[in-house]
Protein backbone atom coordinates (compact mmCIF):
# COMPACT_ATOMS: atom_id res chain seq x y z
CA UNK A 1 0.00 0.00 0.00
CA UNK A 2 1.68 3.21 -0.53
CA UNK A 3 2.32 5.72 2.23
CA UNK A 4 0.34 8.88 2.08
CA UNK A 5 1.80 10.63 4.69
CA UNK A 6 3.03 13.06 2.47
CA UNK A 7 -0.53 13.70 0.45
CA UNK A 8 1.56 13.30 -2.82
CA UNK A 9 2.14 10.12 -5.34
CA UNK A 10 4.00 10.03 -8.02
CA UNK A 11 3.29 8.93 -11.48
CA UNK A 12 5.38 5.93 -10.75
CA UNK A 13 3.50 5.07 -7.95
CA UNK A 14 0.27 5.99 -9.72
CA UNK A 15 0.36 4.12 -12.94
CA UNK A 16 0.39 0.30 -11.25
CA UNK A 17 -2.00 1.52 -9.02
CA UNK A 18 -4.36 2.39 -11.52
CA UNK A 19 -3.78 -0.50 -13.88
CA UNK A 20 -4.80 -3.24 -10.36
CA UNK A 21 -8.19 -0.32 -10.32
CA UNK A 22 -6.76 0.19 -6.89
CA UNK A 23 -7.21 4.02 -6.97
CA UNK A 24 -9.50 6.66 -8.79
CA UNK A 25 -8.09 9.16 -10.64
CA UNK A 26 -9.84 12.12 -10.13
CA UNK A 27 -9.42 14.93 -13.31
CA UNK A 28 -9.73 18.42 -12.01
CA UNK A 29 -8.02 20.69 -15.06
CA UNK A 30 -9.96 24.01 -15.31
CA UNK A 31 -9.29 27.46 -16.31
CA UNK A 32 -10.63 30.40 -14.96
CA UNK A 33 -11.17 31.83 -18.25
CA UNK A 34 -12.23 29.25 -20.17
CA UNK A 35 -15.09 27.46 -18.19
CA UNK A 36 -15.68 24.51 -20.17
CA UNK A 37 -11.91 23.90 -20.88
CA UNK A 38 -11.39 20.94 -18.26
CA UNK A 39 -14.23 18.96 -19.28
CA UNK A 40 -13.62 19.40 -23.00
CA UNK A 41 -9.71 18.67 -22.18
CA UNK A 42 -10.72 15.69 -20.10
CA UNK A 43 -12.47 14.20 -23.38
CA UNK A 44 -9.65 14.96 -25.22
CA UNK A 45 -7.27 12.65 -23.35
CA UNK A 46 -6.68 12.10 -19.38
CA UNK A 47 -5.37 9.10 -17.24
CA UNK A 48 -7.03 6.03 -17.71
CA UNK A 49 -9.63 5.36 -15.91
CA UNK A 50 -10.00 8.64 -14.85
CA UNK A 51 -13.45 10.37 -13.70
CA UNK A 52 -13.68 14.31 -14.26
CA UNK A 53 -14.75 16.99 -11.87
CA UNK A 54 -15.99 20.72 -12.58
CA UNK A 55 -14.31 23.38 -10.07
CA UNK A 56 -17.75 25.15 -10.61
CA UNK A 57 -20.20 22.40 -10.71
CA UNK A 58 -18.98 19.99 -8.62
CA UNK A 59 -16.37 20.94 -6.40
CA UNK A 60 -18.60 24.64 -5.59
CA UNK A 61 -21.50 25.77 -3.95
CA UNK A 62 -23.78 28.02 -5.89
CA UNK A 63 -22.68 31.76 -5.90
CA UNK A 64 -24.86 34.53 -4.09
CA UNK A 65 -22.78 37.34 -4.83
CA UNK A 66 -21.45 38.13 -1.21
CA UNK A 67 -20.40 34.57 -0.61
CA UNK A 68 -17.75 34.90 -2.94
CA UNK A 69 -16.48 32.98 -6.27
CA UNK A 70 -16.09 29.23 -5.48
CA UNK A 71 -18.26 28.93 -1.72
CA UNK A 72 -18.20 25.45 -0.34
CA UNK A 73 -20.25 23.33 -1.58
CA UNK A 74 -22.91 21.56 0.57
CA UNK A 75 -20.96 18.56 2.26
CA UNK A 76 -23.86 16.50 2.04
CA UNK A 77 -24.73 17.30 -1.67
CA UNK A 78 -21.30 16.85 -2.29
CA UNK A 79 -20.86 13.80 -0.66
CA UNK A 80 -23.69 12.82 -3.16
CA UNK A 81 -21.87 13.83 -5.74
CA UNK A 82 -18.49 12.03 -5.89
CA UNK A 83 -20.60 8.54 -5.20
CA UNK A 84 -22.17 9.01 -8.81
CA UNK A 85 -18.80 9.49 -9.85
CA UNK A 86 -18.08 6.50 -8.53
CA UNK A 87 -16.41 6.70 -5.48
CA UNK A 88 -16.27 4.64 -2.82
CA UNK A 89 -15.34 5.05 1.11
CA UNK A 90 -12.24 2.91 0.96
CA UNK A 91 -10.98 4.66 -2.79
CA UNK A 92 -7.30 5.96 -3.12
CA UNK A 93 -8.32 9.00 -4.41
CA UNK A 94 -5.78 10.80 -6.47
CA UNK A 95 -6.42 14.21 -7.73
CA UNK A 96 -4.39 15.80 -10.65
CA UNK A 97 -4.50 18.64 -13.41
CA UNK A 98 -2.37 20.34 -15.29
CA UNK A 99 -1.49 23.86 -13.71
CA UNK A 100 0.77 23.08 -10.83
CA UNK A 101 -1.92 21.10 -8.32
CA UNK A 102 -3.70 24.51 -8.18
CA UNK A 103 -7.67 22.81 -8.85
CA UNK A 104 -5.75 19.21 -7.27
CA UNK A 105 -5.05 20.86 -4.22
CA UNK A 106 -9.07 22.01 -3.79
CA UNK A 107 -10.15 18.30 -4.29
CA UNK A 108 -7.84 17.07 -1.85
CA UNK A 109 -9.09 19.43 0.65
CA UNK A 110 -12.28 19.13 -0.06
CA UNK A 111 -11.84 15.28 0.41
CA UNK A 112 -10.11 15.44 4.33
CA UNK A 113 -13.05 17.99 4.96
CA UNK A 114 -15.70 15.22 4.14
CA UNK A 115 -13.51 12.75 6.40
CA UNK A 116 -11.53 11.54 3.66
CA UNK A 117 -8.41 10.49 4.49
CA UNK A 118 -7.15 7.96 1.45
CA UNK A 119 -6.45 11.07 -0.80
CA UNK A 120 -3.32 12.23 -2.56
CA UNK A 121 -2.12 14.70 -4.87
CA UNK A 122 -0.38 13.41 -8.53
CA UNK A 123 3.01 15.27 -7.69
CA UNK A 124 3.61 17.59 -11.18
CA UNK A 125 0.26 16.70 -12.50
CA UNK A 126 -0.68 15.44 -16.18
CA UNK A 127 2.81 16.64 -17.01
CA UNK A 128 4.72 14.34 -14.86
CA UNK A 129 2.57 11.30 -15.73
CA UNK A 130 2.98 12.30 -19.24
CA UNK A 131 6.73 12.85 -19.16
CA UNK A 132 7.00 9.39 -17.27
CA UNK A 133 5.74 7.91 -20.90
CA UNK A 134 2.45 7.00 -19.45
CA UNK A 135 -0.82 6.67 -22.20
CA UNK A 136 -3.78 8.95 -22.07
CA UNK A 137 -7.53 7.76 -22.99
CA UNK A 138 -9.54 9.44 -24.70
CA UNK A 139 -13.55 9.93 -23.76
CA UNK A 140 -15.64 9.72 -20.49
CA UNK A 141 -15.25 7.20 -17.91
CA UNK A 142 -18.54 6.04 -16.83
CA UNK A 143 -18.29 3.95 -13.60
CA UNK A 144 -21.18 2.64 -11.15
CA UNK A 145 -21.52 4.58 -8.38
CA UNK A 146 -19.83 4.06 -5.42
CA UNK A 147 -21.04 4.19 -1.69
CA UNK A 148 -18.92 7.32 -0.75
CA UNK A 149 -19.95 8.92 2.41
CA UNK A 150 -19.06 11.97 4.66
CA UNK A 151 -17.88 11.24 8.04
CA UNK A 152 -15.71 13.59 10.65
CA UNK A 153 -14.16 16.16 9.25
CA UNK A 154 -10.26 16.37 9.12
CA UNK A 155 -10.22 19.93 7.60
CA UNK A 156 -11.51 23.04 9.22
CA UNK A 157 -12.54 26.44 8.25
CA UNK A 158 -13.20 30.09 9.74
CA UNK A 159 -16.09 32.66 7.95
CA UNK A 160 -15.53 36.18 7.42
CA UNK A 161 -17.22 37.18 10.89
CA UNK A 162 -14.10 34.82 12.40
CA UNK A 163 -11.93 36.83 10.56
CA UNK A 164 -13.00 40.17 10.92
CA UNK A 165 -13.42 39.42 14.60
CA UNK A 166 -9.53 38.66 14.90
CA UNK A 167 -8.32 41.50 13.40
CA UNK A 168 -7.58 43.32 16.48
CA UNK A 169 -7.07 40.85 18.79
CA UNK A 170 -3.97 39.21 16.12
CA UNK A 171 -5.12 35.45 17.54
CA UNK A 172 -4.83 34.40 13.74
CA UNK A 173 -2.14 34.86 10.94
CA UNK A 174 -4.07 35.46 7.54
CA UNK A 175 -2.42 34.14 4.88
CA UNK A 176 -2.99 34.89 1.33
CA UNK A 177 -1.72 32.69 -1.64
CA UNK A 178 -2.52 35.40 -4.36
CA UNK A 179 0.32 36.55 -6.38
CA UNK A 180 2.10 39.71 -5.32
CA UNK A 181 0.79 42.13 -7.76
CA UNK A 182 -2.87 41.10 -6.51
CA UNK A 183 -1.96 40.92 -3.09
CA UNK A 184 -0.90 44.91 -3.44
CA UNK A 185 -4.14 45.63 -4.62
CA UNK A 186 -2.93 46.00 -8.68
CA UNK A 187 -3.81 44.53 -11.76
CA UNK A 188 -7.02 42.86 -10.24
CA UNK A 189 -9.00 41.34 -13.18
CA UNK A 190 -11.05 39.11 -11.27
CA UNK A 191 -12.80 40.82 -8.33
CA UNK A 192 -14.63 44.29 -8.40
CA UNK A 193 -11.70 45.62 -5.53
CA UNK A 194 -8.06 45.14 -5.53
CA UNK A 195 -6.17 44.46 -2.13
CA UNK A 196 -6.10 42.26 0.91
CA UNK A 197 -7.42 41.94 4.01
CA UNK A 198 -5.38 44.28 6.67
CA UNK A 199 -3.00 42.34 8.60
CA UNK A 200 -2.51 39.32 6.17
CA UNK A 201 0.38 38.74 4.83
CA UNK A 202 1.16 37.29 1.15
CA UNK A 203 2.38 33.71 -0.19
CA UNK A 204 2.13 33.00 -3.53
CA UNK A 205 0.82 29.40 -3.73
CA UNK A 206 3.22 29.16 -6.79
CA UNK A 207 6.33 29.38 -4.22
CA UNK A 208 5.39 25.67 -3.04
CA UNK A 209 6.68 24.46 -6.50
CA UNK A 210 9.93 23.90 -8.32
CA UNK A 211 10.41 24.77 -11.76
CA UNK A 212 9.37 21.67 -12.86
CA UNK A 213 5.65 21.76 -11.24
CA UNK A 214 6.68 19.24 -8.42
CA UNK A 215 6.19 20.38 -4.74
CA UNK A 216 9.36 21.42 -2.53
CA UNK A 217 10.72 18.38 -0.46
CA UNK A 218 8.87 18.53 2.97
CA UNK A 219 12.38 19.82 4.22
CA UNK A 220 12.39 22.86 1.74
CA UNK A 221 8.86 23.73 2.19
CA UNK A 222 8.90 23.62 5.97
CA UNK A 223 11.75 25.57 6.03
CA UNK A 224 9.76 28.46 3.76
CA UNK A 225 6.72 28.04 5.98
CA UNK A 226 8.46 28.48 9.82
CA UNK A 227 9.86 31.39 8.25
CA UNK A 228 6.28 32.83 7.42
CA UNK A 229 4.39 32.13 10.24
CA UNK A 230 7.61 32.82 12.73
CA UNK A 231 6.53 32.37 16.17
CA UNK A 232 2.84 31.07 14.97
CA UNK A 233 2.10 27.45 15.45
CA UNK A 234 0.13 25.89 12.32
CA UNK A 235 -3.15 26.20 14.28
CA UNK A 236 -3.21 29.89 14.46
CA UNK A 237 -2.84 30.23 10.18
CA UNK A 238 -5.74 30.93 8.35
CA UNK A 239 -5.41 30.22 4.14
CA UNK A 240 -7.39 32.73 1.35
CA UNK A 241 -6.57 33.49 -1.86
CA UNK A 242 -8.93 34.72 -4.58
CA UNK A 243 -12.14 32.37 -3.82
CA UNK A 244 -10.62 29.62 -1.69
CA UNK A 245 -8.89 27.56 -4.23
CA UNK A 246 -5.37 28.08 -4.47
CA UNK A 247 -5.75 28.78 -0.66
CA UNK A 248 -5.75 25.04 -0.18
CA UNK A 249 -2.50 24.64 -2.04
CA UNK A 250 -0.41 26.43 0.29
CA UNK A 251 -2.33 24.28 3.28
CA UNK A 252 -1.64 21.35 1.28
CA UNK A 253 2.06 22.66 1.11
CA UNK A 254 1.78 22.89 5.32
CA UNK A 255 0.67 19.54 5.45
CA UNK A 256 3.32 17.99 3.49
CA UNK A 257 5.71 20.13 5.58
CA UNK A 258 4.80 18.10 8.59
CA UNK A 259 2.58 21.70 9.67
CA UNK A 260 -0.78 20.45 10.44
CA UNK A 261 -3.63 22.35 11.53
CA UNK A 262 -4.22 25.40 9.75
CA UNK A 263 -8.07 26.44 8.44
CA UNK A 264 -9.19 27.88 5.84
CA UNK A 265 -11.44 30.60 5.08
CA UNK A 266 -13.37 29.31 1.74
CA UNK A 267 -15.04 32.56 0.96
CA UNK A 268 -11.83 34.06 0.80
CA UNK A 269 -10.87 37.40 -0.77
CA UNK A 270 -13.81 37.67 -3.70
CA UNK A 271 -16.33 37.46 -0.47
CA UNK A 272 -14.42 39.57 1.44
CA UNK A 273 -14.44 42.55 -0.61
CA UNK A 274 -18.20 42.02 -1.43
CA UNK A 275 -18.99 43.61 1.58
CA UNK A 276 -17.79 47.33 1.09
CA UNK A 277 -18.27 47.82 5.04
CA UNK A 278 -14.90 45.61 5.45
CA UNK A 279 -11.87 46.96 5.83
CA UNK A 280 -9.41 46.58 3.11
CA UNK A 281 -5.35 47.16 2.98
CA UNK A 282 -3.41 47.79 -0.36
CA UNK A 283 0.38 48.01 -0.70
Amino acid sequence: MINLSGHLIDAAQLHPLQQAHAALAVDCRHSLADPAFGRNAYLHGHIPGAVFAHIDDDLSGPMTGRNGRHPLPDAERLAARLAELGVNTDHLVVAYDDAGSMFAARLWWLLRWLGHERVAVLNGGLQAWQAAGFPLEAGRVALPPGDFRRSAAAMHTVDASDVQGALESESMLVVDARSPDRFRGENETLDPVGGHIPGAVNRFFRDNLDAQGHFHTPAHLREQWQAVLGPRQANEIVHQCGSGVTACHNLLAMEIAGLSGSRLYPGSWSEWCADPARPVARG
